[in-house]
């Protein structure tokens, strides 16, 4: 019997925002929409909103023009203004899938009474299988994904 247990890197990204520790989560989560690309979506038709819901087992989810919703994932720690870990319910596919649970936790450091470093960690990519995970991984660290989402919260966070 074959008891191996895949293991998939981690993907990790830190960036410092020209603002304060609590406003810099206060965009993140209740601004979420300002700065999320509506390009980035899983649902069906164009969102109007997206919405992070500011506790912990809130839904992390997107309503569209249709009157649809599309579950990204829920929040899992809700400690403001210093940590948030949300579930990542989205497939290799695309499509939102409560089977698949690769988690980001983001951590807001204060640097000053102005600035602050955003650590994200987003693991658990086996939770999808090796393939899928494996896929997921290099998509979520490739140029459009958590690099760039961080580039555009922080503009947001600077404005």
């Amino acid at each position: 019997m074959n008891t191996q247990t895949i293991q998939i890197a981690p993907v990790r990204k830190s960036i410092i925002v020209a603002a304060a520790q609590a406003h810099a989560f206060d965009v993140f989560v209740n601004r979420i929409d300002r700065w999320w690309p509506k390009s980035h979506n899983i649902g069906e038709g164009t969102p109007l909103k997206i919405t992070i819901e500011p506790r912990e087992g809130g839904r992390w989810y997107s309503s569209h023009e249709n009157g649809s919703e599309a579950v990204n994932g829920h929040v899992l720690a809700w400690d403001p203004p210093n940590r948030l870990v949300l579930s990542w319910e989205i497939s290799a596919q695309w499509k939102s899938d409560s089977r698949m649970r690769s988690e980001i936790e983001l951590t807001f450091t204060a640097e000053g009474s102005k600035s602050t470093r955003v650590e994200l960690l987003h693991h658990k990519f086996e939770t999808m299988g090796a393939e899928d995970g494996k896929t997921m991984r290099d998509t979520v660290d490739g140029p459009m994904g958590w690099s760039g989402l961080l580039e555009t919260f922080k503009k947001e966070a600077e404005a």
